[in-house]
């Protein structure tokens, strides 16, 4: 069985993620969402949170899984039985912090493969922080992220007055 992680902040998830995520269920047997714990980030949504909506996005989806991580991902990716990390490019500016990670996790465990997929074309410019900032201004984005993210995102921002 191949199984891969697709690691991230998610915070919060969008449909590009959610269109790399479905595309990669039809290549690998198992597809884990590896949400990052990362104390030294300021997240607008708490790990049990973002977990939660991605949890939710995908339920009726069997080989798509979602779990949390904090520490090497390569790590990560050995303790869960991983094969292979998919990493989303969306433009040549994610290209060179992206390389030089695959590089980095490569030198920690040779063994583990990474992959890149882009998502598709009407997802390539969209991002959790651009998407964060028009819901923190009081727009909202509901073709650009699934449903329970859009009401996250309301609930957030738009009903305790911020933004």
């Amino acid at each position: 069985m191949k199984k891969a992680l697709y690691p991230g902040s998610f915070d919060p998830i969008t449909n590009g993620h959610v269109d790399i995520l479905e595309r990669a269920s039809r290549i690998f047997d198992m597809v884990e969402v590896a949400v990052l714990e990362n104390p030294s980030k300021n997240p607008l949504f708490s790990v049990e949170e973002r977990v939660a909506m991605i949890r939710e996005i995908f339920r009726g989806k069997p080989n798509i899984k979602v779990g949390s991580f904090r520490g090497l991902l390569v790590e990560y990716a050995r303790k869960t039985g991983a094969d292979v990390i998919i990493r989303g490019l969306r433009a040549i500016s994610d290209f060179e912090y992206e390389f030089q990670m695959a590089l980095m996790n490569f030198k920690l465990d040779p063994s583990v493969e990474i992959i890149f997929m882009m998502p598709r074309v009407e997802y390539s410019f969209l991002s959790s922080k651009l998407v964060k900032e028009v819901y923190s201004l009081g727009g909202s984005l509901p073709d650009l992220v699934p449903e329970a993210v859009d009401r996250e995102l309301k609930k957030k921002f738009h009903d305790s007055g911020a933004g």
